[in-house]
């Protein structure tokens, strides 16, 4: 029967005005890439604006991040309960907010970025930093990434065309990494006459402005080429639970908790590395052409395995390739640890090893949390789109922010000096320890989690699909 059908908060009316296909598939794909014309540029290369340019001490920035986090665990929430609530409109439920957001997101990026503030005052610096990352990150950012995260469900509801749609979202932050990793630092570096990378904080603020823009043309492609065929309107159950009891129910679900702890490990080592890789680069191997390089040839890699994802997905089992990939990745890199390699090219060549494990995990990400929503709804019969996806995004900037915070405290633990010319021998060993053993360690950690915690096997998934089908036939 087809879900379209389903009388669990799908109307019978939603029938879709075009049938799925290669247009809502680059929509989608542009969605993500506007995000993360903003969010990876501000993962990568933020701490560096803030500790490079305007001389911030890199431990209060990772303050900043843990602070910002905190908030988060309340605008998350609340906005998926917004978008869980509200009744669809002649454009859909989760997209008019994408229309809404695009301009504050892309302007509010933009404002982190002002090199003219270098020679304010520390004082004037902080608080333009813990406002302008704030507005960005924990309110703008929030109002348009968890609606386009839910608007999936809205899509579609065949498995196979959801799983299209988180490989080429996957695809979309896989692009964005690339173009940012590799262009970025050919513009804001220049070496001095010893051979030092010098950063220039007008061009930092220039690159800000073009990726905003770049984000704000994304969106709306993304607005512009999708369409929310499948009316998801609040169930009764969903509409008289309190926000509370909402999240009770929630934290109940094995399946989310699992994916949350995993996602948090995850981001937690590749946000900690894509922070140290600059320090890595730039001052261990001294050669930014090899750090463009890094991003440019996981290209291929990632088309590779996006050509293939289904197959996997469908051969082996999201569950079952993502441990596969953890346990290369962790291998990958507890190599580069023991081998202590100077030439960074063969650094290089390792890494893309340990990519084939990441790059694959994260084409299935988003699959898996449509198979956690379905999973909820099998067990206490509540979808709660919105709620669980903001959650899940709250858990991810967890993430994301300790690894930030984590890589601020790493390079004060170290004695990195941002205004030396030259680091120590015990600093460069240092940056090198946490852009190796901590990915090992925590890629492997992953592992165990999918493994031993996570329950979405193939077989469950299969099973979870049968029950739903034979509810909404009823």
């Amino acid at each position: 029967m087809d879900l379209r059908q389903s009388n669990v908060g799908i109307s019978k009316e939603s029938r879709a005005v075009k049938p799925f296909g290669i247009k809502d598939k680059v929509g989608y794909l542009c969605g993500d890439l506007g995000n993360d014309f903003t969010f990876i540029f501000a993962s990568m290369y933020l701490m560096v604006f803030y500790t490079n340019v305007w001389g911030v001490n890199p431990s209060l920035v990772g303050t900043l991040f843990l602070v910002s986090r905190c908030i988060d665990a309340f605008t998350d929430v609340t906005m998926g309960r917004i978008v869980d609530k509200a009744k669809t409109t002649e454009n859909g439920k989760f997209r008019p907010w994408i229309r809404r957001m695009a301009g504050p997101v892309a302007l509010a990026s933009f404002l982190m970025y002002q090199s003219s503030l270098a020679g304010a005052s520390m004082t004037v610096k902080v608080v333009v930093m813990f406002a302008t990352y704030i507005l960005w990150g924990s309110l703008c950012y929030t109002a348009i990434n968890i609606p386009y995260g839910s608007m999936a469900s809205a899509m579609t509801d065949v498995p196979e065309e959801r799983a299209a749609l988180s490989t080429w979202r996957s695809l979309g932050a896989n692009f964005a990494s690339i173009i940012i990793g590799s262009v970025v630092p050919q513009i804001i570096y220049s070496a001095d006459a010893n051979g030092n990378q010098i950063v220039s904080g007008s061009k930092f603020t220039l690159v800000a402005g073009v990726f905003s823009i770049c984000a704000l043309l994304c969106y709306i492609i993304c607005y512009t080429c999708t369409t929310e065929r499948i009316k998801l309107e609040p169930t009764k159950k969903e509409e008289n639970a309190s926000l509370a009891k909402s999240f009770k129910t929630i934290i109940s679900n094995r399946a989310l908790l699992a994916i949350i702890g995993a996602a948090i490990t995850l981001l937690l080592s590749q946000f900690m590395a894509q922070t140290m890789n600059q320090y890595l680069f730039a001052s261990y191997f001294r050669d930014i052409n090899a750090l463009s390089s890094l991003s440019m040839i996981s290209l291929p890699l990632s088309l590779g395995l996006a050509a293939i994802s289904g197959v996997l997905a469908s051969k082996v089992g999201k569950k079952e390739f993502s441990v596969f990939g953890m346990c290369l990745a962790s291998g990958a890199y507890a190599v580069l640890y023991f081998m202590k390699v100077t030439n960074p090219w063969i650094f290089i060549v390792l890494y893309l090893v340990a990519c084939i494990g990441t790059i694959g995990f994260n084409m299935f990400i988003w699959a898996h949390i449509t198979d956690v929503i379905d999973y909820n709804e099998v067990k206490f019969g509540e979808r709660n789109d919105g709620v669980i996806y903001g959650v899940y995004s709250f858990a991810r900037k967890i993430g994301q922010a300790l690894a930030g915070g984590l890589g601020g405290y790493a390079l004060a633990f170290i004695g990195y000096n941002a205004v030396a010319q030259e680091q120590t021998t015990e600093v460069l060993n240092g940056i090198y320890t946490f852009s190796t053993l901590f990915p090992a360690v925590c890629y492997g950690v992953v592992a165990l989690i999918m493994l031993f915690a996570y329950p979405l096997s193939k077989k469950v998934i299969a099973e979870n699909g049968r029950i739903l089908a034979e509810r909404r036939a009823k």
